[in-house]
């Protein structure tokens, strides 16, 4: 009975291997890259241009762009063979996606129209204030990732990400407001 239990575990532990390295690996990866590199054309857009409409636009191109890009990079680094990764255009696009998903997540708030009715907030405003809250999640739930599937201490993995993510969005404000 106990080899019989051993042998579960030992299949369960393969499973949950083989699901992180084809699915959460390349998700992440593409969710950080996305959340991340983003964030300094964005920014710098928004800030250079003061117009939400604008800003829109670099975003949806960066984001697009940034996920094409990470979905072919996944695709062609590894074909499975040697790694076991697993199909490599299944894993490119996952990470495309996610990719994609987390340069959109701070780009939304800027489809918010450059004049907004009388009494609402300034438009500008309000849509930064919204992508940088929508930033301060995406990098709390790419520290939560990490902690469930590759075993980072939350706040090691939130230092980390923060401190990433902080670093190019103030490159991207500074060259913006340049």
């Amino acid at each position: 009975m106990a080899a019989v239990l051993e042998s579960a575990a030992e299949l369960h532990a393969e499973a949950r291997r083989t699901f992180v390295l084809r699915y959460v690996q390349p998700g992440l990866a593409g969710l950080i890259d996305g959340s991340v590199s983003t964030l300094a054309p964005i920014f710098a857009a928004a800030f250079a241009t003061g117009h939400n409409g604008a800003t829109f636009l670099v975003g949806l191109a960066a984001s697009v762009g940034a996920g094409i890009s990470m979905g072919f990079t996944e695709a062609l680094s590894d074909d499975g063979a040697v790694t076991g990764r697993g199909d490599p255009w299944l894993r490119g696009l996952v990470c495309g996606a996610m990719t994609a998903l987390g340069g959109l997540g701070h780009t939304l708030p800027y489809a918010i129209p450059d004049t907004l009715p009388a009494g609402w907030p300034n438009p500008f405003v309000l849509a930064t204030s919204l992508a940088v809250l929508v930033v301060v999640v995406e990098l709390a739930v790419i520290a939560a990732i990490r902690t469930r599937f590759m075993a980072t201490p939350f706040w090691r993995a939130a230092l980390q990400v923060m401190l990433g993510g902080a670093l190019v969005l103030v490159v991207g404000m500074l060259i913006g407001s340049a």
